[in-house]
């Protein structure tokens, strides 16, 4: 983690909250359908109740958002149930007028950077599984949500939305190395027996620090460049996210060369990511 880093998150958490708001600030029909189960203030209250839970995480003295009910569900969920999560967490909170929702989205965004300018980026705070997400980190999950779903209600209402890949690279190198340099708790369980086969995959892109991660006997750990692989890939931050939150298929992300796959051994790959896998 580098102070330069840091104030990018920082910059991007701001940045993306406000284009996110200027967006959906547009819209002429909340109740417009974005998915299957959401409208477009569907899934603004979504990314707004992220940014007001991370303001809960971000000051020691707040009170939960949650209630027990709530609390237990963040404490077992994992990548596999996160959909019951934030269908119970819409559900006791029915707060869908976007004028309100992206005057507390904003609010809550300032209120976490305001809050959080003198702290340790690297300060692990407990996440979803009881998994452990350094500061950085949670400020890069909420810009990548703030981007995923802004695709999602730009892509339905034919509306300009723009990823740049500086800013998508956050996820990976501050969010999603960071849980797996932590701790990872329950999130990535899925309920199989772990394989005795070692699966080691380098991750490299023009926006990100090069990386492996290691999948061993159901623990994945992330370990530095240089050693044995069996996969490499070569990735364009935006489009990998998309590909990992199932917006793009993967051969799509590798027709287009967003994402090219290489090594000795690539057909271990789907193994590898039926563990390192996101909802």
């Amino acid at each position: 983690m580098t102070a330069e880093r840091w104030r990018s998150v920082r910059r991007a958490y701001r940045v993306t909250g406000a284009r996110f708001a200027d967006m959906v600030s547009g819209v002429p029909d909340p109740d417009a359908r974005v998915t299957a189960e959401w409208t477009v203030a569907d899934t603004v209250a979504h990314v707004a109740l992220i940014a007001k839970m991370y303001v809960s995480l971000a000051r020691p003295d707040e009170a939960p958002l949650l209630g027990a009910r709530g609390q237990g569900q963040v404490a077992k969920t994992t990548v596999d149930t996160v959909s019951v999560l934030n269908a119970m967490v819409l559900k006791d909170f029915p707060e869908r007028d976007l004028g309100v929702l992206v005057s507390g989205l904003l609010a809550d965004i300032e209120e976490v950077l305001r809050v959080t300018e003198d702290a340790d980026p690297a300060t692990p705070l407990p996440w979803l599984g009881d998994s452990k997400v350094p500061l950085a980190g949670v400020l890069a999950h909420l810009v990548n949500e703030l981007q995923i779903h802004g695709w999602d209600i730009a892509r339905a209402l034919k509306l300009p939305w723009t990823i740049p890949p500086a800013d998508a690279a956050l996820f990976f190198d501050l969010f999603l190395v960071g849980v797996l340099s932590q701790d990872i708790g329950r999130l990535l369980d899925t309920g199989e027996p772990p394989r005795d086969r070692r699966i080691a995959v380098a991750f490299r892109s023009a926006y990100t620090a090069p990386v492996v991660l290691v999948l061993h006997r159901g623990r994945v750990t992330v370990e530095e460049p240089g050693g044995p692989v069996d996969a490499r890939i070569s990735f364009d931050p935006a489009s990998l996210n998309l590909m990992l939150f199932h917006r793009v298929g993967k051969v799509r992300s590798a027709l287009t060369r967003k994402i090219v796959i290489g090594g000795p051994r690539p057909w271990l790959l789907p193994a590898f990511l039926r563990v390192v896998r996101l909802p």
